[in-house]
């Protein structure tokens, strides 16, 4: 199912918590909105499952508008941050509960249960209750009984933040999984640029309620249209030369260089500082440019010392000018 927001606005008050917001969501793809806390994101994901109504606006669900629709009528599923699971309950009643909301009969309800069960990995703990369960079990579960209505769209709340390290990678392969072979258009709220450009097919990047960039999950890693963008993806984070003049730049523009954007050559010449290993590759901090500091990823069999001068360059990828005014893109 496509998804169609026109011109979105929540208001609380005098808070604007979503303005004026246009995206389109392609039918069948795993969307993230992405941004810091506050921006508005879980705002819009409960204007979409009619939890919260709209100030002005209009949301289509393929062709129907759905703006005013009840949640219960607008045919998805939902899984939150806190799993939600009924304690009373075991795993196969709770994926069950809500066919018997729906009074689809026992057996039909039993079957669909255990095909959704299969594909989420959790067939072996139908018996037992949530307390019962790890963290990453009991989320596994939540998905299951969001997806066992057969929903045409999946909305998920910053579903992994109270997982572990170790278990929020398991997650994001095993929901990218499901998501693969149900093929249902889902959105996926979370705050980690990492966790989004690796599990999605295309994020929605916002800002004090506002869209600021939308597609491939690549493509605002390579081509960030402002400030905002650059600065919020990437990790490590982008060297960022407020005063780029050293590089040949105007005062009023500002050079961002992602640490992958250099290589070794004679165009500058930078200090080592510090020398961090990560296997193959390493981060060496340097001084560039008056500024400490600077992040450059070389290969681990370049031979290095604290102290040592280096000469560095840039590639033709990974290296963005902005207007220090307006901060969007120049080049």
């Amino acid at each position: 199912m496509q998804i169609r927001l026109e011109n979105l606005t929540k208001k609380f008050g005098h808070t604007v918590a979503v303005n004026n917001f246009s995206a389109t969501l392609p039918d069948g793809s795993l969307i993230c909105l992405l941004g810091p806390s506050g921006c508005g994101k879980s705002t819009l994901l409960n204007m979409l499952c009619g939890i919260t109504d709209v100030t002005e606006g209009h949301i289509y669900f393929d062709d129907k508008e759905v703006t005013k629709l009840p949640a219960d009528r607008r045919d998805i599923g939902m899984v939150f941050q806190n799993y939600a699971l009924y304690p009373h309950m075991t795993v196969c009643d709770n994926i069950c509960f809500p066919l018997e909301v729906q009074k689809v009969p026992r057996k039909e309800r039993l079957e669909r249960a255990e095909r959704i069960a299969n594909l989420v990995h959790v067939d072996a703990l139908m018996k037992r209750y949530p307390g019962e369960l790890s963290g990453g079990q009991q989320q596994r579960v939540a998905i299951a009984r969001a997806l066992v209505k057969n929903p045409k769209l999946l909305l998920m709340d910053e579903p992994l933040s109270n997982l572990d390290a170790r278990l929020r990678l398991e997650m994001r392969e095993e929901i990218r999984r499901i998501q693969q072979e149900t093929g249902v258009t889902t959105v996926f709220v979370t705050h980690d640029q990492e966790e989004a450009m690796s599990i999605s097919d295309s994020i929605i990047l916002m800002k004090e309620g506002l869209f600021v960039q939308g597609g491939l999950s690549q493509e605002l890693y390579d081509n960030p249209n402002c400030r905002f963008a650059a600065d919020f993806l990437g990790n490590p984070p982008v060297n960022v030369f407020e005063d780029a003049a050293w590089a040949g730049f105007e005062q009023n523009k500002v050079l961002y260089v992602r640490p992958e954007a250099f290589m070794l050559a004679d165009d500058y010449e930078a200090e080592v500082l510090r020398i961090s290993l990560l296997g193959k590759e390493r981060i060496v901090y340097v001084r560039l440019g008056g500024m400490d500091g600077v992040r450059v990823i070389l290969p681990s069999d370049v031979e290095l010392s604290l102290g040592q001068k280096i000469g560095l360059g840039f590639r033709k990828k990974g290296v963005f000018v902005f207007d220090k005014t307006t901060g969007l893109r120049l080049n």
